[in-house]
């Protein structure tokens, strides 16, 4: 299945518990300003855990006016105009991890605990089965027991964990955990271009 036709439901409603109108829908180049300050409501000792330096503007800039949805797809929870979440499909075009997508999340610290990083992340998944990806991943840093946690109720397993392998950017040693779902592709999209 095509991007366009996987992204065709989009923007749509998010329903979670608590009952707030969010929205949900791909980056957009005129989130420059907002996605800067989304990244700068993160708490610096978890700014650390992300692997670009996302506090300066140059970054974001480049991210915002260079969108490539198909290599990577942030999927933005919005609530009264802000982002408020970010869940980014990664791929690899080309070469041996074409068939893997890479799965991150972020939910804005006032907004944890309501269910926006497991809704995301299913939909991302769900967007990744879609394209006809064979497999998903995602990446932590030893520490982040929160978020494994979350994923390993979504159905990704832990695929490896290796001591003191990764640095932060203060240049202090953690763990490195991968954890990985296999998707079943519906035979309905399978083949489909």
């Amino acid at each position: 299945m095509s991007l366009e036709v996987a992204l065709a439901d989009y923007p749509k409603d998010l329903d979670l518990k608590d009952g707030c109108p969010y929205v949900v829908r791909p980056l957009e180049s005129t989130d420059e300003m907002a996605f800067h300050e989304f990244f700068l409501a993160v708490p610096n000792p978890e700014r650390m855990f992300i692997k670009h330096r996302v506090t300066d503007p140059a970054v974001i800039h480049d991210w915002c006016q260079n969108i490539d949805l198909g290599r990577n797809l942030p999927l933005l929870a919005m609530l009264d105009g802000r982002i408020i979440a970010d869940a980014t499909l990664h791929q690899q075009l080309g070469g041996w991890k074409r068939h893997i997508g890479r799965v991150s999340v972020l939910v804005h610290p006032q907004y944890r605990g309501r269910g926006l990083a497991k809704a995301l992340v299913s939909e991302v998944v769900e967007i990744a089965r879609h394209l006809g990806l064979e497999k998903v991943e995602a990446e932590f840093i030893g520490g982040q027991e929160a978020a494994i946690k979350m994923f390993a109720m979504l159905g990704f397993a832990p695929l490896v964990r290796l001591p003191d392998y990764v640095k932060d950017m203060q240049a202090i040693s953690h763990d490195y955990v991968l954890m990985g779902l296999g998707l079943e592709t519906d035979e309905e999209y399978a083949g489909m271009e």
